[in-house]
């Protein structure tokens, strides 16, 4: 008897860490054996042997379709999947601090993973920005939100804070908005402040030594 799929787990969605179940039922002569798979991008894993596969604390690269094979000599082997989801909150993987000209078009960029997919907000200390005030558009596609300047002001200056947020959570990121040539001026006042200590310190030791 050609080997058969007779019962299989249904797709499932679960949070990260959960634990999950997934059962693959054959039936065939000789009985046939049982595999599971994870088809994963990085390639098809082997997983387990055996009719019911155990994932304990899941994480989100375990997500993905699983594979059930039930084989036996008689006939080619009965091929089943189920797709598992895994949840989890947002992460934050690309924020960069952006400089513009005043007068030109400035844009900050927050990337985020997440299942499901984050939304986000845009905030300027303590104030949330909305779309198309300000001059300001304000996008979001999957897993990137855009912050667009269309005129930048010197008023547009500064840090901004990209919030992500899911039902299982949120995270925010910390961006500037920086001039041209601001972060070379932060560095030359920075050396030219411990230069001008340095001459107050030579200043001050003459002076005592003149006492």
């Amino acid at each position: 008897v050609p080997p058969q799929i007779v019962n299989i787990s249904s797709d499932i969605t679960v949070n990260e860490g959960s634990s999950v179940t997934l059962m693959c039922l054959a039936f065939g002569r000789p009985e046939p054996t049982v595999t599971w798979r994870h088809l994963s991008g990085k390639g098809q894993g082997f997983v387990s042997e055996d009719e019911y596969l155990e994932i304990t604390g899941i994480t989100r690269e375990q997500s993905g379709e699983y594979e059930c094979s039930a084989v036996n000599d008689v006939a080619v082997p009965d091929v089943r999947k189920v797709r598992v989801t895994v949840n989890y909150p947002p992460y934050i993987s690309n924020a960069k601090n952006t400089g513009a000209s005043v007068g030109q078009k400035g844009i900050l960029q927050c990337e985020a993973s997440a299942v499901p997919v984050a939304e986000f907000q845009w905030f300027k200390e303590d104030t949330r920005l909305a779309n198309g005030l300000e001059g300001v558009r304000i996008e979001s596609k999957g897993r990137l939100s855009t912050l667009t300047f269309f005129n930048v002001s010197e008023k547009d200056y500064g840090n901004y804070t990209c919030v992500a947020t899911n039902k299982l959570g949120n995270t925010n990121a910390s961006i500037i908005l920086y001039g041209p040539g601001a972060v070379h001026d932060g560095g030359n006042a920075a050396s030219r402040a411990a230069a001008g200590l340095c001459l107050w310190a030579a200043l001050l030791a003459r002076l005592l030594l003149d006492f």
